[in-house]
C-alpha cells in the first residue's frame, strides 16, 4: 500500500503546464539532442555566420549544415538575415543561450 501526499499532488497539479507548452518544449529539447546542432548553436552564440563559414568550421558539407539550420530555424532558435546574395544566421534570443550554458555547466560539474 502506498501513501499519497494529497497536498504535494495538489500543489504539483496546480503547477502543471499545458500540453501545448509541453509539445513546444519537447520540440526545443529535441534540437539539443543532436551534436551537430549543438556545435552550430555554440558557434552562433559567438558570431553571426553563413552556411559556408559553419561548414568550414565544423568540417561538414554545406548541405548538411543547411539541413540542420532549417531545423533550428523551424523551431525559432535561429534567425536569418539576407545581405545581397548572402544569408547570415544568428541565434534568435538569449533564452536559448541560457539553457545551453546551464546545461554545459551541469555537464562540467564534478559529480563524485
Amino acid at each position: 500500500m502506498s501513501i499519497v501526499d494529497e497536498r504535494a499532488v495538489a500543489k504539483a497539479k496546480m503547477a502543471m503546464i499545458t500540453e501545448e507548452d509541453i509539445a513546444g518544449m519537447s520540440m526545443i529539447f529535441s534540437m539539443f539532442a543532436d551534436g551537430t546542432r549543438l556545435k552550430i548553436m555554440s558557434a552562433l552564440f559567438v558570431s553571426e555566420m553563413c552556411v559556408g563559414d559553419l561548414a568550414i568550421l565544423l568540417n561538414m558539407s554545406t548541405s548538411a549544415i543547411s539541413h540542420q539550420l532549417a531545423s533550428l530555424k523551424k523551431t525559432k532558435l535561429v534567425r536569418m538575415r539576407k545581405e545581397g546574395k548572402n544569408v547570415f544566421y544568428s541565434m534568435d534570443d538569449e533564452h536559448i543561450e541560457k539553457i545551453f550554458q546551464v546545461t554545459y555547466l551541469h555537464v562540467k560539474e564534478d559529480h563524485d
